[in-house]
């Protein structure tokens, strides 16, 4: 019997749940979702709050000597430089959280972020130090990235294995949800900013945003450092089993969950980059008033984050595949429509391209994910494993979704269609590697 066959029938022949809250309810259940939603909207505040900055500021204040269309370009090849480093942050946050706990790791990746996002609010522009500046911004980036890499699967196995069975999906979300809840701070944050400073927010408007980071971290370690270590994790360090290291394992005995998992995830980033981050730059460059754009990307984060726990509910009693699919089926149907609305350069197009591409799909396909990731492997590599599919498909689903979309539009002479079957197919190849991949609703975890 080889080491996965030995897993796997571990995990089927253990007691289901064994140790875990009976509900959500308990004050330290509540404790530990608050966590969650909260330390992870705090870290994904800094986190996009980078991507609307690239969509509107950062083109204007670190590439200022380039073509407005490469220099567009180029902040986007900043962003991206963030998505590329979560699976790397990952990957060294889960071998340690698979090693030594969760709750460590989550502490540790929130000063990362804290201190990351500070440092962008007090950068020089170019003109100011040259060079330098676009180099520091994206060294700061390319931390950001590791950070958040490490944050969702901490927060998101803090829940999943503390809560009951046919409560796994709905407690799950919270994490996930933090996303959208950050989003949408972030977006009313450089709202605000962008109305009340006016001429002067490229200037110093736009730093105010990410100079607050400081203050919502401190907050976040607060909620954070108080909740109790997964007892999963507990049971597996009182465990004499010989423990190697997580990567190795999962490589090893794991490679097609990573796999599916990654294509899976593909779907909600794609709809984050295409929509808020280089759907905002073309709204902002068609004429739009970019106050109205971003009051709009508000809207839309706020319904992605209502319809989150909406679809992880009913993924508890329908399964998760069931809203997976649904999910991408609605985005497929819905790409060129969406995308002609949101490149027509009237304020009701991009409305409306929002709230369905963004809050619709993007929130149908986010609530199951987190907890369909997780589910699909084993605890003792879970961490491990989960982020390196999850944050792997945030990589190529949102860091190069805007990049690539840009260059689509300038290889087809402004046509559309070419980002429209782009989107269609990656959310099409979602929803196969969700039909293949096991229903995991009812699994036990071990």
């Amino acid at each position: 019997m080889t080491l996965h066959d030995h897993e796997e029938a571990v995990t089927a022949a253990a007691p289901p749940d064994r140790g875990l809250q009976p509900s959500l309810h308990t004050t330290e259940m509540r404790r530990i979702l608050a966590s969650g939603f909260i330390g992870s909207a705090i870290e994904f505040y800094d986190f996009i709050l980078y991507g609307t900055a690239a969509s509107i500021v950062f083109n204007r204040v670190y590439f200022t000597d380039l073509d407005p269309a490469v220099a567009i370009f180029a902040s986007f090849v900043t962003l991206a430089v963030g998505y590329v480093a979560r699976p790397i942050g990952g990957v060294v946050f889960g071998h340690f959280g698979d090693r030594v706990g969760r709750k460590r790791m989550l502490v540790l990746s929130m000063l990362l972020m804290g201190v990351a996002t500070t440092l962008i609010g007090v950068l020089p522009t170019t003109a100011q130090i040259g060079v330098a500046a676009p180099v520091l911004l994206v060294l700061l980036r390319l931390v950001q990235g590791i950070a958040v890499g490490g944050e969702w699967g901490g927060a998101a196995l803090m829940a999943l294995e503390h809560a009951p069975t046919e409560k796994r999906g709905f407690a799950t979300s919270f994490a996930s949800a933090g996303g959208p809840a950050g989003a949408l701070l972030a977006t009313l944050v450089v709202t605000v900013m962008s109305a009340t400073t006016g001429e002067q927010f490229l200037t110093w408007g736009w730093r105010v945003p990410f100079l607050l980071s400081a203050a919502l971290i401190a907050v976040g370690l607060v909620i954070r450092l108080k909740v109790t270590e997964s007892p999963l994790f507990q049971q597996l360090e009182q465990a004499s089993e010989e423990r190697k290291v997580p990567i190795v394992e999962v490589l090893r005995h794991h490679r097609r969950a990573v796999g599916l998992a990654l294509v899976a995830a593909l779907g909600f980033p794609a709809c984050q980059g295409l929509l808020t981050v280089w759907g905002v730059s073309m709204a902002v460059e068609n004429g739009v008033e970019r106050t109205d754009v971003l009051v709009w990307k508000a809207a839309g984060a706020a319904l992605t984050l209502a319809v989150t726990f909406a679809s992880a509910r009913l993924s508890d009693r329908f399964g998760r595949r069931r809203m997976l699919v649904a999910g991408a089926t609605l985005g497929v149907v819905c790409a060129y429509p969406l995308l002609t609305l949101l490149t027509n350069g009237t304020l009701g197009g991009f409305a409306v391209a929002i709230v369905v591409g963004n809050g619709l799909v993007q929130g149908m396909l986010f609530g199951p994910l987190g907890a369909f990731v997780a589910e699909q492997f084993p605890t003792r590599v879970r961490y491990t494993g989960a982020s390196l599919a999850y944050q792997g498909g945030s990589t190529l689903g949102a860091g190069f979704s805007p990049m690539i979309a840009a260059g689509l539009i300038v290889v087809a002479s402004g046509a559309i269609w070419p980002v429209a079957l782009f989107w269609a197919a990656i959310l099409a190849a979602v929803a196969v590697a969700v039909l293949v991949m096991r229903e995991s609703s009812r699994s036990t975890l071990g």
